[in-house]
């Protein structure tokens, strides 16, 4: 029988007893408190391959097909094709060893039990958590069938969802590889400002995380295409002395303040999401009837519930649209540029 070195049995037991004593005192050192049982549930929801820890529940992709197209089609595209720069969900069969694979849940993803879990914890975007089972069941059920892994009627379970196994588990593994810290280097070291790596431009997954966008999505890239397009135009430019025309699409008018100038980038990188699909009650750019009420009011009351938050009867926008490391100037042009492009 394996028995612990009486020291080492020792701390254990000296451990055990602080933590107990910790418990039992509450917030012994004058902040926080011991977690209840009811805010542990709250956040205990992981899901395992084998299906532990699902929810009593059932759903379809017949049912799911109008939450599908409400809540994440703005994002993820009619079909699961992926919109601007946000992941693809469907296809991508036979691409893994491509160049460029397309990583979707049908062609790589291992476990059916981690897309109902990244769904019910993360999604929709600007609401993470706001489903209810059965809408997760719902759209867990209308992927797959995007995927062609079940039949629209098929009726998707905290029974049977285990046992739907998707194209690419096998391919993954257990890495037994040992844990390792790679030295620190001390000769020819790269140069940061160099490296293509850079911080997240607009803080808005999923882009930005690469100096050449190499995050855009992965069936066409086209937002790739156009930023080395924009690149190019900006580089002849430069030689030729002509200015450079950026294209503001169908919204733009065609002269603007240069506060609303001013907003047009931090609303590219930080409202657009939003705002440029309707998502979660948000009013359009360029729709002048979801517009016009909001004008009416002034841009003075238009900032402050961009600055400070909004509630209403179409839905709900948190202060600065969630994105605190904005500054109250920024902000303040982006909601000239959505309310002059919008008029």
């Amino acid at each position: 029988m394996f028995k612990l070195p009486n020291v080492f049995a020792a701390t254990l037991l000296g451990a055990a007893l602080v933590a107990g004593t910790a418990q039992a005192d509450g917030h012994k050192y004058g902040f926080g408190a011991p977690a209840s049982a009811e805010e542990i549930a709250g956040w205990d929801i992981d899901i395992r391959p084998d299906g532990l820890g699902l929810p009593v529940g059932s759903g379809n992709a017949m049912d799911g097909e109008a939450e599908y197209e409400a809540l994440c089609a703005a994002c993820h595209g009619v079909f699961g094709e992926g919109e601007g720069r946000w992941p693809v969900l469907a296809g991508g069969e036979g691409t893994l060893t491509d160049e460029r694979p397309i990583k979707t849940v049908g062609s790589y993803w291992p476990y059916t039990s981690t897309l109902f879990d990244y769904i019910r914890r993360s999604m929709p975007f600007p609401a993470p958590m706001s489903l209810t089972d059965q809408q997760v069941y719902n759209i867990t059920a209308y992927v797959l069938y995007l995927n062609e892994i079940i039949e629209e009627d098929f009726e998707l379970s905290n029974e049977n969802l285990a046992t739907i196994r998707l194209p690419n588990e096998e391919n993954f593994f257990v890495d037994d590889r040992p844990d390792a810290k790679n030295p620190r280097c001390m000769a020819d070291c790269l140069n940061p400002d160099e490296m293509m790596l850079a911080a997240s431009l607009s803080g808005v997954t999923p882009i930005g995380h690469f100096v050449e966008g190499a995050d855009a999505p992965a069936g066409s890239h086209e937002a790739q295409h156009e930023l080395e397009a924009q690149k190019e135009a900006e580089r002849k430019a430069e030689i030729t002395g002509e200015e450079v025309q950026a294209d503001h699409g169908d919204a733009a008018p065609a002269a603007l303040s240069e506060a609303a100038q001013a907003g047009e980038s931090v609303y590219n990188g930080a409202c657009a999401v939003c705002h440029g699909s309707g998502l979660a009650g948000a009013p359009k750019v360029g729709d002048s009837a979801a517009w016009v009420d909001r004008i009416a009011q002034g841009n003075d009351v238009m900032i402050q519930n961009a600055l400070q938050g909004f509630a209403g009867s179409t839905g709900v926008m948190p202060p600065k649209g969630g994105r605190m490391d904005l500054s109250d100037e920024a902000v303040t042009n982006a909601v000239h540029f959505m309310a002059e492009t919008s008029r």
